[in-house]
């Protein structure tokens, strides 16, 4: 039995991160996570493109365009949606996670979902550095990775 796996050697690949501006306080933790995992395993700082969008909601249609761009090894979108009162919670968290599954499964390259969707703002905060871990970097991780099976697939075919 053959074994394919990715490992997490960013040298010479190029990133982008799409964020959510709305619960910045939380993405802007979740995108130093994600930076901070991608210049770790080797990326260069010039080849991480930060992209901000005004919310979760919009995070799909700009991660669409960075992964038909032809300019990036993956793309990890971050976002925090927190619950609220009315049902607003479900349609963004929904449409966000929904959109990016769609695209994933499109793109050529590998797209992260690591869009927090939690009940309190200190779930978000807790998953954005704090005593859960920080999911950027869990999802710069996972684009790390993804990136590099893809490429020893791609390879593979040839």
């Amino acid at each position: 039995m053959r074994e394919i796996r990715g490992g997490l050697d960013g040298k010479g690949k190029r990133f982008a991160i799409v964020a959510s501006r709305f619960n910045e306080l939380v993405t802007e933790r979740l995108v130093a996570g994600a930076r901070g995992c991608f210049v770790q395993h080797g990326v260069d700082e010039g080849e991480i493109d930060l992209i901000w969008v005004p919310g979760a909601w919009e995070i799909p249609p700009a991660v669409r365009r960075v992964a038909r761009s032809g300019r990036y090894d993956g793309v990890v979108a971050v976002g925090c949606v927190i619950r609220g009162e009315t049902p607003h919670f479900d349609y963004v968290a929904g449409g966000a996670a929904n959109g990016l599954a769609a695209i994933a499964l499109e793109a050529d390259i590998p797209v992260v979902f690591g869009v927090l969707t939690t009940d309190t703002p200190d779930q978000a905060l807790a998953r954005a550095g704090g005593k859960s871990g920080n999911k950027g970097w869990d999802a710069a991780l996972a684009a790390l990775e993804m990136a590099d099976l893809y490429g020893k697939l791609e390879r593979d075919r040839a």
